[in-house]
C-alpha cells in the first residue's frame, strides 16, 4: 500500500502547483539535435543523396546506437531551385555528435558502401552544399517524440519552422514563450504531434532554434494551424507585452518524409 501512496501523492502536488509541474517537465538530460541540409540541384543528385542516405549512412547510424533517423524533403523541391533534403540525428551529447564522423569510418560497412557519394569527382559532385545545423532540446521537451499519426506515410506532413530574433532577449523571450508560458503545452493539448525543439548551439544564423510538428495530411495540418490561430490561451499569450516583437524571421519548411526515413 505504501508503494501506491507516494506516487499518488506526487501526481497530485504536480496536479495541484503549477510549479512543481515545471519542474517535473524539466528533469532529464536534454537530447542534441544534428539537423544536416544537403542542398542539390536536379534529379541526378537527388538520387545520389538518397542512395547515400538509405544504404550508407542510416544503416551504419543504426548501427551505431542511433535510434530514430528522420529524412525530410520539402514540398517546394518540385520548383525550387535551391532544393532541399533534411536529416534528423539524435545524440545523447554534444560529444557524441562531435565523434559522429569517428564512428562512421569505424563502422564495419559505412567506408565501403558511403565511398562513391564520398570521393566524388570534383565537376560531378552529389550536392551542391551541406549544411550541419546543432541544436539543444529544450527545457520543457528534452527528449525527441515519435509522432502517432494515422493514414497513409506518404500523405503525412511534417513541418519544420525556425525562428530568429533580433536580439538575444529577445531571442530567451520567444524561448521562455514555449517553455513556461506554455505554446509546447498547447500544441501538446491541440494534437500537434511534435517531433523536437532546439535550441540552435552552432549554425549560420543565430539566435535561432528550430521545431518540427506533423500531421495525418495537408488539409490535416491546415485546420490544426486554424484551431491554434482561434484559441483563447494563444491570443493572451499573444498579448503579454513580454513576448512583443520576439521573432524577427520565421521560415516554414512543410516537408514529406523520405520513404526510407525511421519517421
Amino acid at each position: 500500500m505504501k508503494n501506491l501512496i507516494a506516487p499518488a501523492i506526487c501526481a497530485l502536488l504536480i496536479l495541484l502547483f503549477p510549479a512543481t509541474r515545471m519542474q517535473a517537465q524539466q528533469t532529464g538530460k536534454k537530447a542534441i539535435y544534428q539537423l544536416s541540409v544537403y542542398h542539390f540541384k536536379n534529379s541526378d543528385q537527388e538520387a545520389r543523396i538518397d542512395d547515400y542516405l538509405q544504404h550508407a549512412l542510416l544503416p551504419a547510424l543504426h548501427r551505431t546506437g542511433h535510434g530514430t533517423v528522420g529524412v525530410f524533403k520539402p514540398l517546394a523541391n518540385d520548383t525550387a531551385a535551391d532544393k532541399t533534403i533534411y536529416v534528423l540525428v539524435t545524440h545523447p551529447s554534444i560529444n557524441h555528435a562531435l565523434d559522429i564522423k569517428q564512428r562512421l569510418n569505424k563502422d564495419r560497412e559505412y567506408p565501403a558502401k558511403a565511398a562513391a557519394f564520398e570521393t566524388a569527382p570534383h565537376d560531378n559532385p552529389p550536392f551542391v552544399r551541406v549544411e550541419n545545423i546543432l541544436m539543444e532540446a529544450f527545457r520543457f521537451a528534452r527528449q525527441p517524440s515519435t509522432p502517432q499519426l494515422s493514414g497513409n506515410k506518404a500523405d503525412h506532413i511534417f513541418e519544420l519552422r525556425s525562428y530568429e530574433s533580433a536580439t538575444e532577449k529577445l531571442y530567451q523571450s520567444k524561448v521562455h514563450m514555449f517553455n513556461e508560458g506554455g505554446e509546447i503545452t498547447l500544441f501538446k493539448r491541440l494534437g500537434f504531434n511534435a517531433v523536437f525543439y532546439g535550441e540552435v548551439i552552432a549554425g549560420s544564423r543565430m539566435p535561432n532554434f528550430w521545431y518540427m510538428t506533423s500531421f495525418n495530411s495537408l488539409a490535416d495540418r491546415n485546420e490544426h494551424w486554424k484551431t491554434f490561430g482561434n484559441d483563447p490561451e494563444w491570443k493572451a499569450m499573444l498579448a503579454k507585452p513580454e513576448y512583443k516583437n520576439n521573432v524577427s524571421r520565421s521560415d516554414i519548411i512543410l516537408a514529406r518524409s523520405a520513404g526510407y526515413s525511421d519517421l
